[in-house]
């Protein structure tokens, strides 16, 4: 049976993939609210025709509100979960929007031509590895605290740092033992650590029309 576009009886549903970052950090920031949503684990080449119909665009995350209203990009769902946080380092003024602009054009521009060469083929990978480790040098100086808002995660740290464990993850030994940016390595390890991140890299089976509902959130670290 097909689902209606607008449902009060329900949670929020947000449809997901587990290695996306953008949709890896809008998972984080609603397990750092105190809200709960039906978790759809999608399979990118099997996409749900109801996650289409809602967002044309047919990327995660996509979140479906009660009152049927669809939010579609990644930081406007971190913004929705950050209305209800009770997270302490979630104010506005843990909020840069430079770095998060910065990581979202011009890191991630880099950052695609450095791990998927094979793609580009006709881009330098080590050119482009480069360009995105001199972003990273600029992340070190403003590294003062375990995390960019100080002694817990903050809005930036979870916006930026998916990418950044993407770009690790293509050598990580090369990454660890990089001499001139030792805060970023020890930041992008900390999260890797946290049970905040560990937590939404639960895997999840793909979410298929009728299946039970799977609830995802409220969890406090």
């Amino acid at each position: 049976m097909a689902e209606s576009l607008q449902s009060n009886k329900r949670l929020p549903v947000l449809y997901s993939f587990r290695r996306c970052p953008y949709a890896m950090r809008a998972r984080m920031a609603i397990n750092q609210s105190n809200k709960t949503v039906e978790l759809r684990e999608v399979v990118l080449r099997d996409k749900p025709s109801h996650m289409i119909k809602l967002s044309p665009k047919a990327t995660v995350p996509v979140l479906w509100l009660e009152n049927g209203n669809v939010i579609d990009e990644s930081l406007e769902v971190m913004a929705w979960a950050a209305d209800y946080a009770n997270w302490a380092s979630f104010p506005l003024k843990t909020f840069d929007s430079d770095l998060i602009s910065q990581n979202d054009t011009a890191f991630k521009f880099h950052l695609d031509k450095y791990k998927y060469p094979n793609r580009y083929p006709n881009s330098n990978a080590l050119e482009h590895r480069e360009a995105a480790l001199d972003i990273l040098r600029g992340i070190e100086a403003s590294l003062k605290n375990n995390w960019l808002g100080g002694r817990r995660p903050s809005f930036t740290d979870i916006a930026i740092l998916p990418f950044i464990r993407q770009f690790r993850g293509v050598d990580a030994q090369w990454f660890d033992n990089l001499k001139n940016i030792p805060k970023v390595i020890l930041w992008t390890n900390r999260f890797l650590d946290w049970e905040g991140f560990k937590s939404v890299m639960i895997k999840y089976p793909q979410w298929k029309p009728g299946d039970s509902v799977t609830t995802f959130g409220v969890t406090s670290f």
